[in-house]
């Protein structure tokens, strides 16, 4: 079993940054692409980055320039830096991976981390 526990959410004022982490941990597995997704009330859950094992990134464009996505392979551990945060950045943060556990690919999902951005 692998289990992904993020950390880093918390209370921040409009122009203010945080860091997300996403830390993987089990056995006898490898990760394929991960990513940060968000869900705000009333709203469907999006994508927000993703970063490949090759380090190939992707972000929605509401985001773009202002979070950075990255990961140490050796840690197994995700980030994400977000900075000049908007009240519309509000939402819970879920840390999502693909990863390869004994010869089967699965899709992982950590508990969310609730980033709330407001004066």
């Amino acid at each position: 079993q692998v289990q992904l526990v993020e950390s880093g959410g918390g209370l921040v004022q409009p122009g203010g940054s945080l860091r997300l982490s996403c830390a993987a941990s089990g056995r006898n597995f490898s990760i394929n692409t991960m990513g940060w997704f968000r869900q705000a009330p009333g709203k469907q859950r999006e994508l927000v980055a993703t970063i490949t094992s090759g380090g190939r990134l992707n972000y929605v464009d509401s985001v773009k320039g202002r979070f950075t996505i990255s990961r140490d392979n050796a840690k197994n551990t995700m980030y994400l830096q977000m900075n000049s945060l908007k009240p519309e950045d509000t939402a819970v943060y879920y840390c999502n991976a693909i990863i390869l556990l004994w010869g089967k690919v699965m899709n992982y999902w950590g508990q969310g981390t609730q980033v709330t951005v407001s004066s």
